[in-house]
């Protein structure tokens, strides 16, 4: 999904932190002064400068717009457990008094935007993650079934969450794709 296309009708000039990967995306968005900011994951281009950066376009605006491509608390890399794009988001918001529009998951408009992309049903996909509320929760709003693998930032205790369950737990990847063929 390309996030690009809400941000370049809403803003004419973006400050943009987000991962190196991603910088072409906004490749002929002028950055020179900036009327948004577009989070999103940064990896090692979150710090506090670039931070500090982000909250002085915000707080220097009138109408302030604060655009994230996701709003997840923490992610597993091989080396541990790392802040997400959701932490920084937050403290945004708090410092800046504004509301992010979350343009990646769990907004409804990320997975209805993947579901008209592959022109599929909600009912015709099964969502399969590690993440209850942004991968699970964000697709059973949008009507999806959503399988959580118990790898990668999974914890027992996302089997007792009180408002998000899934449709299924599941040791791996391996054993999704048996569910979903032996439901089938």
């Amino acid at each position: 999904m390309n996030e690009n296309r809400l941000v370049t009708r809403v803003c004419v000039c973006v400050c943009v932190c987000v991962i190196s990967d991603l910088i072409p995306e906004f490749d002929g968005v002028d950055v020179s002064s900036p009327n948004c900011v577009v989070i999103g994951d940064a990896a090692d281009n979150f710090s506090y400068q670039n931070l500090n950066e982000a909250f002085r376009v915000l707080i220097g605006l009138e109408k302030p717009l604060l655009f994230s491509l996701g709003q997840g608390r923490y992610y597993k890399e091989t080396d541990g457990l790392k802040l997400d794009v959701g932490v920084f988001m937050k403290a945004l918001e708090y410092a800046c008094d504004v509301q992010a529009q979350v343009v990646g998951k769990p907004s409804a408009e990320f997975f209805q935007t993947v579901l008209s992309d592959m022109k599929l049903q909600p009912h015709e996909v099964v969502m399969i993650g590690d993440d209850l509320l942004n991968d699970i929760g964000g697709a059973q709003r949008c009507g999806m079934k959503g399988l959580q693998v118990r790898t990668g930032k999974y914890r027992p205790s996302d089997e007792q969450h009180p408002s998000v369950r899934a449709d299924a737990y599941v040791d791996d990847l391996a054993a999704a794709v048996n569910a979903i063929l032996t439901d089938h």
